[in-house]
This record gives C-alpha cells, sequence and structure tokens, in this order.
C-alpha cells in the first residue's frame, strides 16, 4: 500500500517526539492514501508556519501489517458516534463523555485508521461540543459530506513498518 505524508518538509526518519497533539486519532504521524490530501497538507502547513516549501513523502506500507495480530489497530469504516467521540476526546486531550470515554491520548493503539476531520468538520464539531447540535444532527451533517481517509501511526512499533519511497515537492 502506498501512503503520503503531507508537510512544510521532506521526511527523512520519522520521529514521533516532533508530532502535534490534539489530532484526531491522537499524537502521531498521519498518513493517507490519497496523494491530493497529502499535498493540500503540505500547502495548509507551508501556509500555517509560514516556512518551508510543500512536500509530500511517499510511505510504504505491507498490506498484511494491518492484519498483524502484534499489533493494536482502531478501525472507522465512517463516521458514526464512536468515531466522533474518539476524534473530540483526542482533539481536547481528555475524555468528554463519561459513556464513552475512548481515546488514544495514551497510544493505546499503534494504528488507527478512518475518515480524516477538514475545517468544515472542526465547525461541527465545535457546535456539538458546545450543545448546539447534537450527535444525531451531526451524523446527518457528516452523511453528505465527501470525507477523506487517513492512517496514522503511534508507536515505534507502528512506525517502523513504513518505508520511505520518495519525496515530491508541489
Amino acid at each position: 500500500m502506498i501512503l503520503y505524508h503531507g508537510s512544510n518538509k521532506e521526511i527523512d526518519r520519522i520521529d514521533l517526539s516532533k508530532s502535534r497533539p490534539y489530532k484526531d486519532f491522537g499524537w502521531g504521524f498521519y498518513t493517507t492514501p490519497y496523494k491530493e490530501q497529502a499535498l493540500a497538507m503540505a500547502q495548509r502547513t507551508v501556509r500555517l508556519f509560514k516556512s518551508g516549501i510543500p512536500a509530500v513523502t511517499v510511505f510504504f506500507l505491507d498490506d498484511g501489517v494491518l492484519n498483524d495480530p502484534s499489533l493494536r489497530i482502531r478501525k472507522f469504516d465512517r463516521p458514526n458516534t464512536e468515531w466522533v467521540n474518539f476524534v473530540v476526546n483526542n482533539r481536547n486531550m481528555r475524555p468528554q463523555d463519561t459513556n464513552n470515554p475512548e481515546c488514544n491520548i495514551d497510544n493505546k493503539y499503534d494504528i488507527v485508521i478512518g475518515p480524516a476531520v477538514d475545517d468544515d468538520i472542526v465547525l461541527q464539531l465545535r457546535l456539538f461540543l458546545r450543545g448546539l447540535i447534537s450527535i444525531p444532527d451531526l451524523k446527518k451533517t457528516l452523511k453528505y459530506k465527501e470525507l477523506t481517509s487517513q492512517i496514522s501511526f503511534h508507536t515505534e512499533a507502528a512506525v517502523c513498518f513504513l518505508t520511505k519511497a520518495e519525496v515530491t515537492h508541489g
């Protein structure tokens, strides 16, 4: 499987300590199977930090890794209540709902796979957190949204399966 990582610089070696907090699936290294999504992230990162040039680093991941029983893998096939709670909990770095306190703050998962949150979805999540819309309303909004996908790596045990293939600049 080919995965892409968009940044404001080429990634020579994955260093999880350089990851930023408050991400969808917790502190980790994020990739996507979509080159266009990675390029958009690279361009956004350059604008945000006002430094570097858009770079998409290409990685190879053996498909069998996602079935490796020694890895703790969490997969969300679509946005649902579990996914919303998981993303909200990770973005706030504390469980928000005592009935569903699941998150990946402690890197209990080596790899997490699921829909990516964009700026429109962030707005909807904020409305939900403020109590202005309900989970069913949030899910209804997401139903008509074209979602992208991400695969995040949260531990050295997971990162070691990624092999750098190339870098493109855009």
